[in-house]
């Protein structure tokens, strides 16, 4: 499994526009229907970087007859022989992680370390695993009179975000390959630069025409035409509650099977025996992750309220050290957002959270000092967060965090499920076992417990509104297979 990636030696934002005229359909580069292009900008420089094409719902119907092709021929392939070309992608996106670091560093904002192991590392894991995950499958078994087989659900639409540009779309296409699938992906048109990469990869390894193929484009165009295509058996999309209800609206059209992967308002819950610096500092740093641009970030830390004064300080010392910078910048531990209308969003959410009467211990909403260009927000911290506040409630997106006191481990447990999301969750205790217990009470897809690291084959996804359905390792694959009785 090619896992290890290093930080590029040097870095310099890109300069040269990089200039996507074609969409990748059928095995070929093929320019879109239309004619118009999108725009990648640098959140960090604020200069177009890049142009990939607008597509539209011809090419999107392009792509999945020639999906359709491409499930004929490569579900008969055979799973060794998928699984050799899911460890030949894994190496391929290894030999061009530095590239692929560098490329969602400039879009995303995420330093540049953090983007080597992160952002590049982990799309190599996703194929690199699928080919273990194809034989923990029980491919058949006997029930009875029954023989029970699992087969490729068909053609798929994988609809993906910007935060984590080319792992959640390898956390969709690994697995489905793997499968038997073939599969139409939209990146998001913020940051679509490394899927390029993706499909020139998969070019060069020669999976046969239509077994993978990518259409840039907008939302409301070509994901709500990927969503609605008659043709397409399975759609997995990765985004906001708002845009997912959107998707599952479109695709109920056609009765087709959907995955989704969303919000998330994830509780870090600190018990009175937990050893509190590390607890705070630890959640701090999760809270930050990629600017607070990640959909499982703890961003609700519930302390007790006897300790409420130590963690505030904890935090605003852990905030204060977060270096706001270039991502390019080896010292900087924050970098950008993603956009100006996102960097809004998030001050907007700031200032409501003054609004609301939430102690304002770190940050704000006003703008970092000596920061000329870049879609740049200071790490804040709120403290005496009600549960119902919005910044207790809403999903943020960005480096802000609620500090909530409780009472008794009770109404810990009442306040962490308090929301409409159920991504992720966070427990710390100097006692595991009771960490557990209280894991086990919190209605969430994972939780860590005292910080454990995350771990890339286990089951990843939501309950309640972040979503249905989970992604990587062998349950990730299982998503994209039916099962069928044949009666003996």
């Amino acid at each position: 499994m090619a896992t290890e990636t290093q930080a590029p030696r040097a870095a310099a934002h890109i300069t040269e526009p990089i200039v996507r005229d074609r969409i990748y359909i059928g095995g070929e580069w093929v320019a879109s229907a239309g004619d118009a292009s999108i725009e990648v900008l640098d959140s960090t420089t604020e200069q177009v970087i890049g142009t990939v094409p607008e597509g539209t719902a011809a090419d999107v119907d392009l792509a999945v007859t020639s999906g359709h092709a491409g499930f004929e021929a490569w579900s008969q392939v055979p799973m060794g022989e998928r699984a050799e070309a899911c460890r030949a992608i894994s190496a391929g996106l290894a030999q061009r992680a530095e590239e692929l670091a560098l490329l969602i560093a400039c879009e995303v904002g995420m330093p540049i370390g953090q983007a080597a192991a992160i952002q590049a590392g982990l799309p190599a894991m996703d194929f690199g695993a699928a080919p273990e995950a194809l034989e923990e499958i029980a491919w058949e078994e006997q029930v009875g009179n029954s023989l029970i087989v699992r087969e490729p659900v068909g053609v798929v639409g994988a609809i993906t975000p910007w935060n984590y540009p080319l792992h959640q779309i390898c956390a969709k296409v690994a697995p489905a390959l793997a499968a038997g699938c073939s599969i139409v992906v939209k990146p998001s048109e913020v940051t679509p630069l490394s899927a390029f990469v993706l499909a020139e990869i998969i070019d060069e390894i020669g999976l046969p025409p239509g077994a993978f193929n990518l259409v840039t484009g907008f939302g409301p165009v070509v994901g709500e035409a990927i969503a609605a295509h008659p043709d397409v058996d399975m759609v997995s999309f990765t985004g906001s509650t708002r845009a997912g209800r959107r998707v599952s609206e479109v695709a109920a059209g056609t009765v087709k099977r959907v995955a989704l992967e969303l919000g998330g308002k994830s509780a870090n819950v600190v018990l009175d025996d937990a050893d509190l610096i590390t607890a705070v500092s630890y959640g701090v740093g999760n809270c930050f992750l990629n600017s607070g641009q990640t959909c499982s970030a703890h961003t609700r830390m519930l302390v007790p309220r006897a300790k409420l004064a130590e963690a505030e300080a904890i935090a605003a010392a852990a905030a204060e050290k977060s270096t706001i910078g270039d991502p390019l910048d080896p010292a900087t531990r924050l970098g950008p957002l993603v956009s100006d209308a996102h960097r809004e969003h998030v001050r907007d959410y700031i200032r409501k959270g003054e609004a609301e009467g939430a102690k304002l211990v770190a940050g704000g909403a006003d703008a970092p000092e000596d920061l000329e260009s870049g879609y740049f927000v200071r790490p804040t911290v709120f403290s005496e967060v009600k549960p119902d506040m919005a910044i207790a409630q809403e999903e943020i997106f960005g480096p802000v965090l609620s500090i909530i006191p409780y009472d008794d481990e009770d109404e810990a447990v009442e306040i962490a499920n308090g929301t409409v999301y159920g991504l992720d969750g966070g427990v710390w205790s100097s006692d595991p076992e009771h960490a557990k217990s209280v894991a086990r009470r919190m209605r969430t897809g994972q939780v860590q417990i005292n910080g454990a690291t995350f771990n890339p084959v286990a089951p990843f996804g939501g309950v309640k509104q972040s979503g249905n359905g989970r992604e990587l390792g062998k349950f990730g694959l299982e998503e994209f297979l039916d099962v069928k009785s044949i009666q003996l």
